[in-house]
């Protein structure tokens, strides 16, 4: 593969920027970077030092230059360290930088460039292009959904001079994104999917964000769109009506715009008649140029189909016969848009990434699995990368060389082209031909103790080798969307001041979510403070290799020395737990080299439950100025009722008596102590009272107190399970345990394979509780079981083996709770251990 050769001194002028050498100034750069935790290859990358909103990248400049990176675009020269041995590009903005380089790149390319935008079907639609016309194309696209300011420079940059077609998508969430993105991707074809409801509050209207997507195509030749939006349909004709109309707004362009449309209902280039859904396929017909043409695909929901006809006209207008393209529509792959982390054999971690196999989303996973730092040994199970166009030796010693740089410690290896070059991989390996050879020798035990990745092409089958080394469970699980927890972490992040640190609550396997999983996201994303209720839990994280700062908030005597040994740092509340934890400091003292022990002070505000009152505080500062074995890391107190607003006055005396009790502690002390005594809705609703420190909990798993919040978080968690078995029952049959189900009519029950056991509290019973199934709700009939529960299935079209949602994004969680009469906390964390955790990252 073969990429235009960049040098250090090339890319400052590009960018306008100011260069100073301090090493090789004729370095090639072929590797942009914009995150610290995912450099792949030191020597030829160029790291941009973009300012977040609460991450400045200057600050890890440092650390970069130690791991090896010598190259850097910076706008802040105080982060340049004396005698560095780097290069630094000075300009205004990094990330304006970035993106200019990629325009720049972009404009060395005269090859057809399709450009997707709007609310949903986005990646879809570009992996499916992918698929349907890789056989006749080198095609370059977008890893996943890199269509951010940040994403599509990136992508850009990867095209290559072998490259003759690119597929890239722009997602936007503010006014003014477009243009840029358009500088970049500069696209010669156009698809507008549709419009949701996604960002809709950073936009005046739903017509304002139609307008600023379509600013991706106003050098276009053409657009593709339904005209069933009626919406898009009356913004894209005004764009193509109005040539004055798309220079004023658009800026000027020497192309002239026209679109191919698709519509079941209006008379468009691609008519769309019926459509027939079966069992695992759907029939699609339409008119085009007067002739019957049809499609079959393997889905039959209403977003596959509607992807699949913005591909079926793409490439209608590139002249396919329409056998050609049902032959291939018929081979459609699902898109893998989530990366699964299941619990495996012999203590494993299985990640699952099957169906999708191509070097840009095997870098993305191989990124993933060096997230989790539970095991050092990595296992990657991979298929032939089925990418035509790239020479076979080639492609392999490009994916020899990432296992090595993303520290794989062992490859299996299955499909013939693959083991053609086998030679290349100097890891631990084995070799298949298929995936059936592999299975036939496979043996329970040679995992042990690691993280597993999967990775195959479709045709490959790689379920059933996900599903041998899966841990068995039964079809209960809880899935848990680490993208969710990224996305209301940073919500709460954007509603403190930068210099705020935020403590992240994983007590109570972090809600029942999982602490290890949930604590390695957040430590990933840089929180500040992990918090555990007990010193086991915190031992399991340091085992698990968490190196974050934990506070312990019910510290026990009996668990003192492990928590000196694995660094946990206990909550004090009264002289007793004081006096007990020195005497284990004392020990020690040896091992602790001098160094102090931190610690947490509680203080009591109006709780009534833990810490020191008001008339203990002067003791208390004596005890700890003369103990030569604590130091203090921060002063915290809880608040009592900070989500309900009829207690607002208290929560406010809570804030002053904290402020003038910690005040009385800190000012004794000549080193920083932080303070925190926001929660989750403290955040929201008090954010004066932010202090150095916010702790959050609850909200993390995407439960606000108010309404407004709620709408802006995103669900966490989704419980679900399958039916069982299905029966009809008459007038007067009774159901389940002492008969209190009675079927006062025909009916339908489905048995589902959860009960009391797994969490499902028996207060559900006999009408109470309902459970969602294929979008309708079914009542709970008789009494809940240990290990099952029956629903009212009447009129609801269901199967053994039909999915049943417990809670989740459409039945939430808060309306379960509201039937038990009880908080969302008691029933995430009651949810059993022998439920199966499915963790899954989009």
């Amino acid at each position: 593969m073969s990429h235009i050769n960049y040098d250090i001194k090339k890319v400052a002028s590009i960018v306008n920027g100011e260069l100073l050498c301090y090493d090789n100034e004729h370095v090639i750069i072929s590797q942009l970077i914009t995150d610290s935790r995912k450099v792949v290859n030191q020597e030829i990358s160029l790291f941009f030092a973009i300012q977040g909103d609460r991450r400045d990248g200057h600050e890890f400049i440092s650390d970069l230059i130690q791991a090896g990176v010598h190259n850097f675009v910076i706008s802040k020269r105080e982060f340049i360290p004396s005698n560095a041995n780097a290069n630094f590009i000075v300009v205004a903005e990094p990330l304006v930088a970035m993106q200019q380089l990629a325009q720049s790149h972009r404009e060395q390319f005269h090859i057809p460039v399709i450009g997707i935008t709007g609310s949903n079907g986005k990646t879809i639609i570009k992996e499916w292009l992918y698929q349907l016309l890789r056989e006749d194309h080198h095609i370059v696209r977008s890893p996943k959904s890199y269509n951010s300011q940040i994403g599509v420079p990136l992508s850009v940059w990867q095209i290559q001079q072998e490259d003759n077609m690119g597929l890239f998508e722009a997602g936007i969430s503010l006014p003014g994104e477009m243009q840029n993105l358009e500088r970049m991707i500069q696209p010669t074809i156009g698809i507008f999917t549709n419009i949701g409801q996604a960002h809709d509050e950073n936009f005046a209207s739903q017509k304002d964000k139609i307008v600023e997507k379509l600013k991706l195509f106003i050098n276009c030749s053409k657009l593709f769109y339904c005209k069933d939006y009626l919406t898009i349909q009356e913004e894209i004709q005004k764009l193509l009506e109005s040539t004055q109309l798309a220079t004023q707004q658009f800026n000027n362009s020497a192309i002239q715009l026209t679109s191919f449309t698709w519509s079941r209902k209006a008379k468009a280039d691609l008519q769309i008649g019926r459509i027939a859904k079966q069992e695992h396929e759907t029939e699609i017909q339409g008119i085009y140029q007067n002739h019957f043409i049809n499609i079959r695909i393997p889905f039959t929901d209403e977003a596959s189909i509607e992807n699949a006809i913005h591909c079926w006209a793409l490439m209608l207008y590139l002249d396919y016969e329409n056998e050609t393209i049902a032959q291939r529509m018929e081979m459609l792959s699902p898109v893998a848009m989530r990366l699964e982390m299941k619990e495996g054999i012999n203590n494993c971690i299985i990640i699952n990434d099957s169906y999708n196999s191509d070097i840009g989303s095997l870098t993305i996973a191989l990124d993933f699995i060096n997230q989790q730092k539970q095991y050092n040994k990595r296992t990657v199970i991979l298929s032939d990368i089925l990418q035509s166009g790239k020479n076979e030796r080639q492609l392999y010693e490009e994916v020899a060389a990432l296992l090595m740089r993303k520290n794989v410690q062992r490859l299996i290896a299955i499909g013939s082209a693959i083991t053609r070059q086998q030679d290349l991989f100097s890891i631990e390996k084995k070799f298949y031909n298929t995936t059936h050879d592999f299975l036939r020798e496979y043996n329970y035990s040679w995992f042990n103790n690691e993280t597993i990745l999967i990775k195959g092409a479709r045709a490959f089958g790689f379920e059933r080798i996900s599903k041998a080394l899966q841990q068995k469970a039964h079809e209960t699980v809880l899935e848990i969307n680490l993208n969710a927890v990224v996305h209301n972490l940073n919500l709460f992040r954007s509603r403190l001041k930068p210099e705020t640190k935020m403590m992240a609550m994983v007590k109570a396997f972090a809600y029942g979510s999982g602490s290890f999983e949930i604590a390695n996201t957040l430590q990933f994303h840089r929180v500040d403070y992990l918090a555990v209720a007990y010193a086991d839990e915190g031992v399991e994280l340091r085992k698990a290799g968490i190196t974050l700062p934990i506070m312990v908030m019910n510290p026990e005597e009996q668990s003192f020395d492990a928590m000196i040994s694995y660094k946990l740092e206990p909550e004090l509340y009264n002289f007793k737990v004081l006096n007990h934890f020195t005497d284990a400091l004392k020990r020690r003292a040896d091992e602790l080299s001098g160094a102090r022990f931190l610690v947490h002070i509680e203080l009591e505000t109006g709780m009534r439950r833990l810490g020191f009152e008001e008339d203990e505080l002067n003791e208390l500062v004596m005890r700890i100025k003369n103990n030569k074995f604590i130091k203090i890391a921060s002063v915290f107190t809880h608040l009592v009722a900070s989500d309900e607003a009829a207690h607002d006055a208290f929560t406010q005396k809570q804030i002053i008596l904290f402020k003038q009790m910690s005040e009385r502690i800190t000012q004794h002390f000549n080193y920083p102590v932080l303070r925190h005594i926001l929660n989750s809705s403290g955040i929201i609703r008090f954010p004066d009272a932010q202090f150095e420190m916010v702790r959050l909990g609850i909200g993390l798993h995407g439960i606000a107190s108010t309404a407004n919040e709620q709408r802006q978080l995103q669900m966490v968690s989704t419980l679900k399970t399958t039916v069982s078995q299905i029966k009809h029952l008459h007038a007067g049959d009774t159901i389940g345990y002492s008969r209190k189900g009675i079927a006062k009519k025909e009916m339908t029950i489905a048995t589902v394979g959860i009960g009391y056991a797994d969490g499902l509290n028996r207060r559900l019973g006999n009408g109470v509780g309902k459970m969602l199934v294929m979008g309708q709700l079914a009542p709970i009939v008789g009494n809940i079981c240990m290990d099952m529960t029956m629903i009212d299935i009447t009129g609801i079209p269901a199967r053994e083996g039909t999915e049943v949602i417990i809670f989740g994004q459409d039945y939430t969680i808060m309306e379960l709770a509201k039937q038990m009469e009880t908080i969302p906390y008691e029933v995430l964390t009651s949810i059993s251990s022998r439920v199966k955790r499915v963790y899954y990252h989009e």
